[in-house]
């Protein structure tokens, strides 16, 4: 049995506390902020203390920490308390490296667009220019910039408020929503570390919004301590609306490759048993949840 290791974060230094709540709540994805200051030098830096919080009213919120070495605010921060205007930009893989190297920390004043050979693009209703290779852009005003502290490594929360919506169209489907396939997203893990959004990272669930699942502690006792069947196995059997009628689970044994499961193993009931939760188990990766959880329920008549 593994151990469980406790901290009290007032105990360790800000570098390692820092690193553990990163590492820990990961991924997490990852905007650029275009700024400007008053003189209108423009600034262009990642943030993955990024998120959107509302719909209405529509706003994102990141946070330009202060520097865990010398305390100092980020270019962004003293830009927009400047200028309450941001352009939240999205980054997909294509940008990835470049959007890690427009992190490096220049000197005030320097234009990380030409850095990272990004390109600016004029924005409509705000100061700040949008990434032009980005999938989405953001233009934002600075509805309340909350600072958390003034110690290394504090946040400094900017809450924005969406004002116009650039999508780039080959990112969106046959509908007109946005493709995750399409979209490629990163997020950001611990230290170096990334995580890229596509291929087999990528799986649905279906969501329990208009309907009420009966819950896992309606499912059978057997099925609940299955040896077999993993927690995300429950869960999803869980989000049925009702369990398997008495005739359900009568037709479901009268499918061919449990006859034939049957025939191979007669006799031994715990051994077929276990073999019909191997069989829903793969139902279940199959998205096919009501006969997983009839196969399920006619290797409880087996008792």
């Amino acid at each position: 049995m593994s151990t469980i290791k406790t901290i009290d974060p007032t105990s360790i230094p800000q570098p390692e506390l820092h690193a553990y709540l990163l590492s820990a709540v990961a991924p997490r994805p990852i905007c650029f902020a275009s700024t400007i200051d008053k003189a209108g030098n423009v600034n262009l830096s990642p943030f993955s203390f990024f998120n959107v919080f509302s719909s209405n009213p529509p706003i994102m919120i990141f946070s330009p920490s202060r520097s865990g070495r010398d305390n100092s605010l980020k270019h962004s921060h003293q830009n927009i308390k400047e200028v309450p205007e941001v352009v939240i930009n999205i980054v997909d893989y294509p940008i990835v490296e470049q959007m890690s190297l427009s992190s490096t920390a220049y000197e005030k004043g320097v234009n990380e667009f030409i850095k990272s050979g990004l390109t600016q693009v004029p924005s409509e209703k705000v100061g700040p220019p949008r990434v032009a290779e980005a999938p989405v852009s953001f233009e934002c005003t600075v509805e309340q910039v909350i600072e958390l502290a003034d110690t290394p490594g504090a946040g400094n929360l900017i809450l924005a408020r969406v004002e116009l919506i650039h999508i780039n169209e080959k990112y969106m489907d046959e509908q007109g929503k946005l493709d995750p396939l399409k979209l490629d997203l990163v997020g950001r893990m611990g230290g170096s570390w990334y995580t890229r959004a596509s291929g087999n990272s990528l799986f649905e669930i279906p969501k329990p919004i208009r309907n009420k699942g009966i819950g896992v502690d309606k499912l059978p006792e057997s099925i609940q301590n299955s040896t077999i069947l993993t927690g995300n196995n429950l869960g999803r059997l869980g989000n049925l609306e009702k369990l398997p009628t008495t005739d359900e689970i009568e037709r479901i044994g009268l499918d061919d490759e449990i006859q034939m499961l049957s025939k191979k193993l007669d006799g031994n009931t715990e051994k077929l048993k276990k073999e019909l939760h191997w069989l829903s188990q793969q139902m279940l990766k199959d998205n096919d949840t009501e006969k997983a959880l009839a196969v399920l329920m006619y290797a409880e008549k087996l008792d």
